[in-house]
């Protein structure tokens, strides 16, 4: 076979390829400035290429050497790197490492104190439990540290309090995301503890005075109520969870991550809101389309509803549920053509979302049988989806 031919480099990515040769030349010079090569690094990080960030925090790194001041803002940013290149082991060495330098968060952020290589320890644990409690404790205790030190300053620096406020406030939601942390692990790995529960609670009270606009930690809150079968307080939480952020737009930063709203729509399914699940689904699905987990709730919530409305329904109100079932079967069929796609790794949610599709299909048959096209996911027009969902709503209220 002949040799492909080289495929040309666009003038953006000679740009780029440029850019990244001075940067690696620039990192071996000995007249190197270690926070401009930070810079560098992070900057090449952010843009989504950790290879080349990893040799310019390394070269920083041995210029500053292991005893030098800002060794541990090395330290700290090449764990970060390489848990951004995947390596957990690696990373976890280098965040043990910036602790050797910092042990107990209080040397300034940007020569590497803080708290965020003890939040990255306890993320990366291989014992978890109380291991990783051990690690989230130190990260609280330096965010605790940090918000005194901040608070007992303002007095003393009023021209710029606002802004000091600011930066209080944010440790202080990220003690809370701290604290919801360690209630996670109580509530999972340490759910055999005699006093769990009581170390949850008291978790939770604390995390919602810190952070009583975190939509997170009220998420939190739920999450435990339904642990304890206290439904209808789990409902009131996650209400006021919704009602922090459902409204804002998408890029707003008071709206949870991806993967905490997934996580959103498992506990509003299990408190029998699908209602609710439903809108926060629609909204991952605009922002992810191929999301499986996204894909699967969606079709797993309005199935649930279809059910009820199937219960509830008089004979001649059943083309109601079956309308609600459609939709499940359409969103479900995509799940389990991304979960083949994608060679998603839950077997137990690909098991599920084929359960709910054949008895979907017992009562209604495959998709063709009622005059939809076998591919709907992707041939469906935008308005007849926004029609069904409009129906859906009308009857589900």
């Amino acid at each position: 076979m002949a040799p492909t031919k080289p495929k040309k480099k666009s003038h953006k990515d000679k740009a780029r390829d440029r850019v990244r040769a001075k940067a690696a030349a620039s990192a071996q010079s000995s007249n190197v400035n270690p926070r401009e090569l930070f810079a560098q690094a992070t900057s090449f990080l952010e843009e989504g290429d950790p290879a080349t960030a990893a040799k310019i925090a390394l070269a920083a790194y041995e210029h500053i050497g292991e005893s030098g001041r800002q060794a541990g803002a090395a330290l700290s940013l090449l764990g970060h790197i390489q848990v951004e290149l995947g390596d957990a082991d690696t990373a976890r060495a280098f965040f043990a490492a910036a602790v050797k330098v910092d042990e107990d968060g209080s040397l300034p952020e940007d020569i590497g104190g803080g708290p965020e290589k003890f939040l990255w320890l306890a993320q990366l644990s291989e014992d978890g439990g109380q291991d990783s409690v051990s690690w989230f404790e130190r990260g609280a205790a330096a965010l605790r540290a940090q918000i005194q030190s901040l608070t007992e300053s303002l007095e003393s620096r009023p021209l710029t309090r606002d802004a000091q406020e600011a930066i209080i406030a944010e440790k202080r939601k990220r003690l809370a995301e701290t604290l919801c942390a360690v209630v996670e692990v109580y509530m999972t790995d340490l759910s055999w503890e005699e006093d769990a529960e009581q170390r949850c609670e008291t978790l939770i009270t604390e995390a919602t005075m810190l952070a009583p606009e975190s939509a997170e930690t009220w998420q939190t809150v739920a999450n435990v109520r339904i642990s304890q079968t206290r439904t209808e307080e789990a409902r009131e939480a996650l209400k006021r969870s919704l009602g922090l952020w459902l409204d804002l737009a998408p890029e707003d930063p008071a709206v949870p991550p991806f993967p905490s709203r997934v996580s959103l729509v498992r506990l509003l399914i299990e408190v029998d809101m699908e209602e609710q699940a439903m809108e926060v689904t629609e909204r991952l699905i605009d922002e992810d389309d191929q999301s499986v987990e996204a894909l699967y709730l969606g079709g797993y919530a309005k199935y649930i509803s279809g059910e009820k409305l199937k219960t509830q329904s008089q004979p001649s109100d059943a083309e109601t549920w079956k309308t609600v079932w459609r939709s499940s079967r359409k969103w479900l069929t995509q799940c389990l053509k991304v979960f083949g796609q994608e060679e998603y790794e839950d077997e137990r949610l690909g098991e599920h979302a084929q359960d709910l599709l054949d008895s979907i299909k017992g009562e209604l048959g495959e998709a063709a049988e009622d005059g939809e096209n076998g591919d709907a996911w992707e041939d469906t027009d935008d308005e007849e989806w926004e029609g069904l969902d409009d129906e859906e709503d009308t009857e589900m209220k």
